[in-house]
Formats: structure tokens, C-alpha cells, sequence
């Protein structure tokens, strides 16, 4: 029985990449680029996505302006979805396996130098912050490696029937691809206004309105929190700050810092370095001051701040007063609401006299409230150095004018243009206001000559309209989950044990989930607990024969001489041997 489906045919070079497209892992994702934004496409033809239009929150959605679009996205994705940080979902596998399979694309010094799981450690200071704890990458620091897979979104909300978790979830990349889908369907973004950037340790979105915005797992960072100096602006800077930026992507394409050649418009990246250069930088006025303050912590000996109490004036470490806006509505940097923060702190943590050796704040105000300075203006970054010095701590790295320099502009490690050069497909030109259904049949239109308009019907698991070799392969080699948790299993009872799973796929229509997530979820189509028995039946008995028989309502798996029948909604008819 051939294959029903007419797909363009896969050259053999390319053949790992398109399986690759099917099991999604953050080490797949670096090494071929092309799936970050086809994932993107999987979710925008993903009818999920789509009856989020229909929900009672997003009523009303079309009378407002783009930010408060993109915030009333924010929280239902904060209700319905978990940041997930478990990287044992998708199972283990080896150092050594995976740089044999990346062998002829990228050679193993490369992956090792910019990709987590390999031994990539990028800023020494970022990881002074214990972040490969907090990740949970600690636990693998000999060859054995996580699959960190990127989830669909169906695989995202299907966590919900995972032991431990309420609702849906998502790593960084699902996240980010998450929104970026959304964000163009729900809140009509253009997809040439949403930019995804990946680092070796975190992916994130640079959505083009209202000066910038970036998202942040779930959350989404304005220049103005950016620069706001709170601990959850310092975690969302995390990246940029400390970690080359390996992939930018869009609609027009991407460009990676390894590879010579970049598919992405040249002028596409032009604006978002450009746009990303004026979010990451701001002038020096007294609410920044007291913002760098709050988040350099170590500068705050040298400060002190003035207030009139009866009628005389009284001095507060800064770091009092800092210490005291934990439990307050009211801000060190506000002015509407600095006295009233002053005022609710102890008199007996003023000083009658100035401190010595401390910086008044209250002079900084004065001469920076009419008077904002550019960190370029040479002159008058010379005169607020001899206002801001402080020299009671040499043991600071940075003084305070470098440190405060460093806080108002940063430039992210981008990928080098003048290394690169530029040849892509095009863009892929769909359109807020296009419909689901004629987005699916521009793609279908795009596939024979766009690879991230063909790879994106790989990355949504639809088996009627692509060829079976490289979701198989996926099944077969990258699913280690249902394979080690049913290995106490005998024969008889694994057989059992999936026939007893829930007839319900997490996919709809002809799409078809991996093994591992019929086995993590406890549910899946006949077609999908046939390949997930047959992934678990070819590593205990590589030498039997299997042979998968799909007809539309009945799907037959032969184990050798023994046959297993499974029913089937997904409507599929193929024949194929293992």
C-alpha cells in the first residue's frame, strides 16, 4: 500500500533535518535554524489557536489598540500555561549520539561552545547565579543529555492530563513560538513586527510596537520595566546580557551565528537591531539613577537621600529607603510618591547631618529634572562623573559612572552581518485578516520551493499531506520515555497496557502525536498507540519484522506472527515496515 499523500519528495541530505522538524529538541532547533519559525507556522495552522478568537476574554479585542491586545494575550497565557523546567519529560539520550547525528551539519567544537546540553557555559558572571541549577542542567555533567524538545501547542495543552500539572506548559522556545502564533492571529501583529531570539539558554520574542516589547517566558518586558530595576527586569535582561544571540528569525527568514549564509530580508534586520538598540538604551534622568540604584545594590553605600522632617533636614542611606519600598506601594525613583515612601520610614534611621562620603540624591534630581543626558554626550557625561563619584569602595569592578553606563545601554552580541551572506526563498507573506483555512493553502502553495513553508507541515504532525520516514524515525529514535517506563512490563502486559490507554489523540484531524507523548499524556489515537507499541516491540525484538497497516478506521500492527488491532479516527491509509 504506497503512500497517499503528495508531498514534495525529501533530498537525503535533508532527510535528518525533516525529522528533526517532527521532534522539535532545542539541540535540532540550533543546528537547523528553519525550525524555529516553522514551528511558528505548525501553530498558526493549528485550530486551537484559532477558538481563541471565539473566548469570552478576548471579547471586544478588535476596539482596542495593539498594547492592550498584546497585554489581554499575556494574562490568558499566564492563566492557561505553565513555565516548564522539567527536562526529564522527553527522556535521555547520549553527548555522543547526538554529535554523530549533527556530524555533517556542524562539527562538535561549534555546538559545544555555543549550545547548553554540550557544555556551554557563555558568561562566567551568568553563571555565577547558579543558572545551570536553576535549569536543572547540574544533574548532566557526564554524557547523558536531556532531550530539551520544543512542544507544540497541542503538546503544550495536554500537560493538563500530566500528574503535577493544572493547566497547560511550555519550555522557553514553546513559549515564545506560542506567542509569536498568538500574537498574529489574535491580536493581528504583523509577522514582519515579531522577531524570535534564540541564546544557547533561552528563547524570546521582539515584537516591533510601542518602542519594543519583549516576551519573557510567559511574561512580557516594556523599555520601561526593562529599565525599572526590579529582580524580575534583571532575570528577563539575563540573556541579552550574558549570552551571544544565536538565532534571529522572522517571516523573511534567519540568521544564526555559525552559518555563513542568512535567509532573513537584510533590511528586516536592520530595523530590529535598530529598534532593539533603542529598547536596550535609554537616557540618564533621576528615576533611571534611582533605578540602577535599586538593581546595583552595591553602589548604594556612596548614596544618601534628603528629607525635610518639621522643618529640618534629615539624611537616609539609600539603602534604608530601598529596603523600605519592598512593603510599600511607593518608590525611591517616583517622584509623585518618593515623601510619601520617606515618610513612613523610622526617624530614627535618619542622620541630623549629612553622611560623609555619600552622594545627595536630592542634588542629582535637581540637576538632572530638566537636564536628561545621553551616555554619548561626552560633556556632559564628564560633568555627572565628577557629581557621582565615589571612590569608598575600590574594590567595585566598575565605578559607579561605568556601572551606571552599563545599565542604560546594552548592546546584545547579535550574529555579524558583515559575515553573511544573504540568500533566502522570500518571505512568507501571509497577513493578519487572512483566515485559517487560506493561510494552510498558501503554505501547501509555498512547500515545493520554501523549506520553511514545506518543514512546517513536519512540525504539525500531519501524516495525510507528508511523507511517514521522517516521523517514524522521530518515533523510533528520539522517544526514550514510553520505552523506559514500560520496560518492568511483560510482552503481554505492554500490549495490554497500551490497548488500555485512552482512545483520545491530543492532535486533532490527521495529525499524529510521538510515542513519548501518548505515554506522558495517557491518551492517544489507535495509529498512535500502534507506533508507540511498535517503538517499544523493535528495541526489545530488533530482529522481528513489524509491519504498520493504517485503513482509515482500523490500523493493524504485525509483531512477527502475532497481529494487534487498534481503532482509528485519524482516517489515515498507509503501509509501512519497521
Amino acid at each position: 500500500m504506497s503512500r497517499m499523500n503528495n508531498t514534495p519528495d525529501i533530498p537525503k541530505e535533508q532527510f535528518e533535518k525533516y525529522s528533526a522538524a517532527v521532534s522539535l529538541s532545542d539541540m535540532e532547533i540550533f543546528v537547523f535554524p528553519e525550525l524555529l519559525f516553522s514551528l511558528v507556522l505548525a501553530n498558526i495552522m493549528s485550530p486551537r489557536i484559532w477558538a481563541w478568537k471565539e473566548h469570552n476574554w478576548f471579547r471586544g479585542l478588535d476596539k482596542m489598540k495593539p498594547y492592550k491586545k498584546i497585554q489581554r494575550l499575556k494574562q490568558f497565557i499566564i492563566d492557561n500555561y505553565e513555565f516548564n523546567l522539567d527536562l526529564d519529560t522527553w527522556g535521555l539520550t547520549t553527548k555522543e549520539s547526538e554529535i554523530a547525528r549533527f556530524a555533517p551539519f556542524m562539527d562538535e567544537e561549534t555546538i559545544s561552545r555555543s549550545n547548553a546540553l554540550f557544555g556551554y557555559e557563555g558568561d562566567k558572571h551568568y553563571f555565577t547565579l547558579d543558572i545551570r541549577k536553576h535549569f536543572g542542567l547540574d544533574k548532566y555533567t557526564t554524557n547523558v543529555i536531556p532531550y530539551w524538545k520544543t512542544e507544540t501547542l497541542e503538546a503544550m495543552d495536554a500537560f493538563k492530563y500530566k500528574d503535577g500539572y493544572r493547566v497547560g506548559a511550555g519550555e522557553c522556545v514553546s513559549l515564545s513560538t506560542l506567542y509569536a502564533a498568538a500574537l498574529f492571529i489574535v491580536c493581528d501583529i504583523p509577522l514582519e513586527d515579531i522577531f524570535l531570539l534564540a541564546t544557547p539558554l533561552h528563547s524570546q520574542n521582539f515584537i516591533n510596537v510601542n518602542g519594543g516589547i519583549l516576551t519573557n517566558n510567559r511574561r512580557l518586558v516594556t523599555k520601561t520595566m526593562w529599565f525599572n530595576g526590579t529582580d524580575l527586569s534583571a532575570k528577563a535582561q539575563r540573556a541579552l546580557r550574558n549570552e551571544q544571540v544565536t538565532i534571529v528569525a522572522n517571516n523573511t527568514g534567519f540568521i544564526h551565528t555559525v552559518y555563513p549564509e542568512a535567509t532573513i530580508d537584510p533590511e528586516s534586520f536592520a530595523l530590529f537591531r535598530s529598534k532593539l538598540d533603542a529598547f536596550t538604551t535609554t537616557e540618564i534622568t533621576f528615576e533611571i539613577i534611582a533605578n540602577f540604584l535599586r538593581d546595583r545594590s552595591e553602589y548604594q553605600t556612596c548614596f544618601q537621600i534628603g528629607y525635610i522632617r518639621h522643618g529640618k533636614p534629615q539624611y537616609l542611606p539609600i539603602e534604608r529607603a530601598f529596603a523600605y519600598e519592598h512593603s510599600s506601594p511607593y518608590k525611591v525613583s517616583d517622584d509623585a510618591t518618593r515623601d510619601k515612601l520617606l515618610e513612613e520610614i523610622d526617624e530614627y534611621d535618619f542622620y541630623c547631618e549629612p553622611i560623609a562620603d555619600r552622594i545627595l540624591l536630592n542634588k542629582l534630581s535637581d540637576y538632572l529634572k530638566n537636564n536628561p543626558i545621553s551616555h554619548f554626550d561626552k560633556a556632559s557625561m564628564t560633568e555627572l562623573a565628577e557629581k557621582i563619584d565615589c571612590t569608598k569602595d575600590m574594590s567595585r569592578k566598575m565605578s559607579v559612572l561605568e556601572g551606571l553606563i552599563d545599565f542604560i545601554h546594552l548592546e546584545p552580541e547579535l550574529p555579524n552581518v558583515k559575515e553573511k551572506r544573504f540568500n533566502g526563498p522570500g518571505p512568507i507573506a501571509i497577513k493578519p485578516g487572512m483566515q485559517r483555512e487560506e493561510i494552510i493553502e498558501y503554505l501547501k502553495g509555498l512547500r515545493a520551493s520554501h523549506p520553511v513553508a514545506d518543514l512546517a507541515f513536519y512540525a504539525s504532525r500531519d501524516l495525510s499531506i507528508t511523507q511517514w520516514g521522517p516521523f517514524l524515525q522521530a518515533a523510533l529514535d528520539r522517544n526514550p520515555v514510553v520505552v523506559e517506563k514500560t520496560q518492568a512490563l511483560s510482552d503481554e502486559e505492554l500490549i495490554e497496557t497500551l490497548a488500555n490507554i485512552a482512545n483520545e489523540s491530543v492532535y486533532d484531524g490527521s495529525r499524529v502525536a510521538q510515542p513519548d507523548e501518548v505515554w506522558n499524556f495517557q491518551r492517544g489515537d489507535g495509529v498512535e498507540r500502534a507506533i508507540a507499541l511498535a517503538d517499544v516491540w523493535k528495541k526489545r525484538h530488533p530482529e522481528t519484522p513489524i509491519t504498520l497497516r493504517c485503513e482509515e478506521a482500523k490500523v493493524t500492527l504485525q509483531l512477527g506472527t502475532r497481529a494487534i488491532r487498534f481503532e482509528s479516527r485519524k482516517g489515515l491509509i498507509q503501509e509501512v515496515a519497521f
